[in-house]
């Protein structure tokens, strides 16, 4: 029996099909969960950065950016490092430095999106800032972590996906495994 030769659109279909798999873009409810990448999450916070935070009235301002998402293998926490300036009292002087988070994950389903859940400051490096580090530079960071938890998700599930949901189900719990971040039904 002679094999038939594979046609254009048979081909086609393979390539799309093999390089959405590479850059991992397909995503759906398999059984009760769902899984997204880093790439997939980093793509998300480059549209929502830079931001400004301030506090006291604006006497103390931290403004975020360039954020870098990963997701370690073996750990059940992402890591995010950020770009960060800080300035107090009005000055147009910023103090930059850069600092790295470990987190948690929470849906939050008035945002629909996957928010920082417990956050912990890994590492804060801001040259000069000697004592205040300790004191000052990591209290504001956590205040301005917390803010972002609450109200700012790292990703945002979007609505095509949401309505997908098998019926009668919904987002129960996420967690990170094997190097992605998997959202489940309940």
């Amino acid at each position: 029996m002679r094999a038939r030769p594979l046609t254009p659109i048979f081909l086609f279909g393979l390539l799309l099909l093999a390089g959405c798999q590479t850059v991992n873009t397909i995503t759906g409810w398999l059984g009760n969960r769902v899984a997204f990448t880093a790439p997939q999450l980093q793509r998300y916070l480059d549209d929502s950065f830079p931001r400004k935070f301030d506090k006291m009235g604006g006497l103390v301002s931290a403004r975020l950016s360039n954020p870098r998402i990963s997701l370690p293998a073996g750990d059940t926490r992402l890591r995010l490092d950020f770009d960060v300036g800080l300035s107090a009292m009005g000055s147009s002087e910023m103090r930059t430095g850069r600092f790295a988070l470990a987190s948690n994950l929470r849906y939050d389903p008035t945002t629909q999106g996957l928010h920082l859940q417990d956050p912990e400051l890994l590492s804060v490096h801001i040259p000069g800032s000697g004592a205040l580090l300790q004191g000052g530079t990591r209290q504001l960071l956590n205040t301005v972590l917390a803010e972002y938890a609450q109200q700012v998700p790292v990703y945002r599930l979007d609505s095509e996906l949401l309505r997908k949901l098998p019926s009668g189900k919904r987002i129960a719990s996420t967690g990170i495994e094997n190097g992605l971040v998997v959202v489940r039904l309940d």
